[in-house]
């Protein structure tokens, strides 16, 4: 049997069909509970209950949107080109959830162990952009042109800061391999060792970021609704606007991954006298995706020339000054050269 699913095609076929469902359904039920999560903060914050009618406590609110959205009629607008008005939510979707493939949850539990994973994360994620602005253009109205524009100049804006601090992570390290850069983490104490204090700094840069190039609040000026109504979304309606809220939550919940495999160690514990594990790589991820929750609640929405500034006048500065001086310590074997020696198998 284990033959037929790794030398005959049909058997690998399956075999990859069924590492993409354990991933991706799960990852599918856990965004209603992270989107009720989400809610439930954001009350707590503002002293409201949130949901807690349709199912205990309310756990059952996002199914229930999840079936009005489905059972909505889609609505088009007048001269809207239907092909790309329904592709470019697909697209958003799918380069959100194809960016899974190469996340592990584990010790190599991951659908492909690339060695250039975090190359193939960044370009995936990218490609994102291509759904917003198709929607944007199909929908043949102003304003969702217009919040399809700012989304590609915020993203693109923010991915440049975002790709310098890989940079430095992959100078530390030697590798471009989330497994090999989780190890370099795991430290005599846990995880806390010195890859986590020399890249501690860029941790913060790094969050407000992934923010940004989600479009989550308060950088969620692509869909601003007192400047743009609702930005590249406004035109749609059903099922197709759930492919865009779901891939949203997907990507923010892979900025979440992210942030804990590059400096939380991903599935790594903490402590050393506690086993790694899964557990301690979702638990990571409810914590980062509790702090976008607590942002979103608290902070005021930028300026749209606001938020431009921050990326190119400081965020860039800042994270190109890392990667020179990562470099400088790599070069030097002061802390990055241990690791790159690691990963090199020195």
């Amino acid at each position: 049997m284990t033959e037929f699913f790794t030398t005959t095609y049909f058997g690998i076929f399956l075999l990859t069909l069924g590492q993409v469902l354990l991933i991706v359904v799960p990852l599918l039920v856990a965004l209603a509970f992270l989107l009720w999560g989400d809610r439930k903060i954001w009350a707590a914050i503002q002293l409201r209950r949130g949901p807690n009618v349709v199912g205990t406590f309310g756990l059952l609110q996002s199914f229930a949107d999840f079936i009005k959205y489905a059972v909505k009629e889609i609505v088009y607008p007048a001269g809207a080109d239907k092909a790309v008005y329904l592709l470019a939510p697909m697209v958003s979707l799918i380069m959100a959830l194809i960016a899974w493939a190469v996340i592990p949850f584990n010790d190599g539990w991951v659908v492909s162990d690339l060695n250039i994973a975090i190359l193939y994360v960044f370009a995936v994620s990218s490609l994102e952009v291509y759904g917003v602005i198709m929607g944007g253009w199909a929908s043949n109205s102003k304003y969702p042109f217009l919040g399809s524009l700012r989304s590609a100049g915020q993203m693109i804006s923010y991915e440049v800061s975002i790709g310098l601090i890989i940079i430095g992570i992959i100078i530390s390290t030697g590798s471009m391999n989330f497994g090999d850069i989780v190890m370099a983490q795991d430290g005599k104490y846990g995880m806390f060792s010195w890859y986590w204090v020399i890249h501690f700094p860029m941790l913060f840069l790094f969050l407000i970021s992934a923010m940004a190039e989600t479009n989550r609040p308060p950088f969620d000026l692509p869909e601003a609704e007192s400047e743009l109504v609702a930005g590249y979304q406004v035109e749609y309606s059903s099922t197709p606007f759930l492919l865009y809220m779901i891939g949203e939550y997907v990507a923010i919940v892979l900025m979440c991954a992210l942030v804990s495999l590059l400096f939380f160690g991903g599935w790594l514990s903490p402590v050393n006298f506690l086993p790694d594990g899964i557990l301690w790589f979702l638990l990571k991820i409810c914590m980062v995706f509790f702090v976008f929750a607590v942002v979103k609640a608290i902070a005021p929405r930028y300026r749209y020339d606001q938020l431009m500034r921050i990326g190119w006048k400081v965020f860039l500065p800042m994270s190109l000054g890392w990667v020179i001086l990562v470099a400088f310590f790599a070069k030097f074997e002061l802390f990055g050269g241990v690791y790159a020696r690691w990963a090199i198998g020195g």
